[in-house]
This record gives structure tokens, C-alpha cells and sequence, in this order.
């Protein structure tokens, strides 16, 4: 019988070190490798990682080229990309493996928002009803792929931003995503920082010049991420 195909979980961080511990330790319980990756941390989100992964490593900053080097240390046969601030249903692992069993090159979760506002459970809603539709995912619903799959599209863009959206449309050419209903559960504290009505324009202002063609670069500069050092 085919042997269960492994699974490593890369999680790109910086400066991360209030909730990094707990973030690691959550997937301990997990039949899964544990890759983190450090963007240049100025905190000590290095030294709290260190005790909770199978493998600690440094990248250049940005989410796209710490998840490429995470995958390519990474040993297994699928690649889950978790952000920092965002937590697995129970048995993710074993949901996962039954899903790229059953035929699936790729897929992801849908997401719950955790916070206070009363608009979270309506944004949630409404991302994961666009992803099922569109075959589009993002960062926060924890996209896992067959690395077969992963490499055979280059794997993520070397760009600031939106490159959960440029990995999406590339494997959707391979096929279309499993679109999990379990769902993980990411935190609404950029949008409690920055305010909900505002932060969802601006993404959606962004995303639409993104897809006419505007310089990735600058579109991050405006989200607030600084520039990636070339």
C-alpha cells in the first residue's frame, strides 16, 4: 500500500514574538513537519520559535521568499503555508492528506475571523463564498499544495504582495482547488488597527490594480509593508 504522503508546514514570521509560542506549539499535535522561517526579525521571535519547530531558518523579508525557502528545506511531499496569526482546525493534517489522496493538486480552508466587531462573521462569509466561486485563494485561509504542483509552477512570485492571488490563478491551471469547509481561524487585528470598512477598500482598491497591471512594489508600500530589499 502507498505510504500516507508527508506534510510540512511553513510559517513565514517577523516580529512575531508575543504570540509566536503559542502559534508553533498549537501544531505540535499535528503529524507534520514544522518549518518557520524569519523574515529579519528586531524582536525575539527567533528565540521563542526556536524550542517549538523541527526547523528554524533565516530569508530575505517577505512572505514569498520566506515560503520559498521554507519549502525548499521543507521534507515533505505537501506544503501547507500558515501565517503567524492564524490557527488550524483539529486533524488539519489528516484532512488535508484525505484531500490530496482524493485527486486534489491544492486547496485551502475556509476562514473565521477572530475578533470583536460584528462585521467579522459577514467578511469571512463573504471571502469564502469569492474563493469557492473564483478558485482564488488567500494567505489567511491557509493554502496546501502537492510540492509536485508547488515547483512544477515555480512556486510563489517574488512579489510583496498579492502573491497568494498570483499562486492561485498559476495552480488553478493545473486544477481547481479543494475548497475545505473546516475552518481556520486567522485574527482581525489589522483590521481593528486600521478599521474594517477602510481596510476592505483599500484591499479591494489594491487587488483591482493589481490586476490592471500596477507595480506590486508600490501597491505594498501603500498596504504598509516596506519595501523588500533587492
Amino acid at each position: 500500500l502507498r505510504h500516507t504522503m508527508s506534510l510540512s508546514i511553513v510559517v513565514p514570521m517577523l516580529n512575531e514574538d508575543a504570540g509566536i509560542a503559542d502559534a508553533l506549539r498549537a501544531l505540535r499535535d499535528l503529524d507534520a513537519e514544522i518549518v518557520a522561517v524569519d523574515g529579519g526579525s528586531s524582536d525575539k521571535t527567533v528565540e521563542r520559535a526556536t524550542p517549538h519547530a523541527d526547523l528554524l531558518l533565516s530569508a530575505p523579508r517577505g512572505r514569498a521568499r520566506q515560503m520559498n525557502a521554507g519549502s525548499a528545506a521543507a521534507k515533505g511531499e505537501i506544503l501547507l503555508f500558515l501565517h503567524a496569526d492564524t490557527r488550524l482546525p483539529p486533524a488539519a493534517d489528516q484532512v488535508i492528506k484525505q484531500s490530496i489522496a482524493s485527486g486534489a493538486l491544492w486547496g485551502r480552508f475556509d476562514v473565521e475571523i477572530s475578533g470583536k466587531s460584528a462585521w467579522f462573521p459577514v467578511i469571512a462569509t463573504m471571502m469564502n463564498w469569492r474563493s469557492r466561486l473564483t478558485g482564488i485563494a488567500t494567505g489567511d485561509q491557509a493554502i496546501f499544495v502537492k510540492r509536485s504542483a508547488f515547483e512544477q509552477i515555480g512556486g510563489f512570485p517574488d512579489l510583496p504582495l498579492m502573491e497568494d492571488i498570483v499562486l492561485s490563478q498559476r495552480l488553478k491551471q493545473l486544477g481547481r482547488p479543494a475548497c475545505l469547509d473546516q475552518k481556520v481561524v486567522t485574527a482581525g487585528r489589522r483590521w481593528e488597527k486600521h478599521g474594517i470598512l477602510r481596510t476592505i477598500l483599500t484591499m479591494w482598491w489594491l487587488r483591482l490594480r493589481f490586476y490592471f497591471g500596477a507595480d506590486p512594489q508600490q501597491l505594498a508600500i501603500e498596504y504598509g509593508y516596506a519595501p523588500n530589499a533587492q
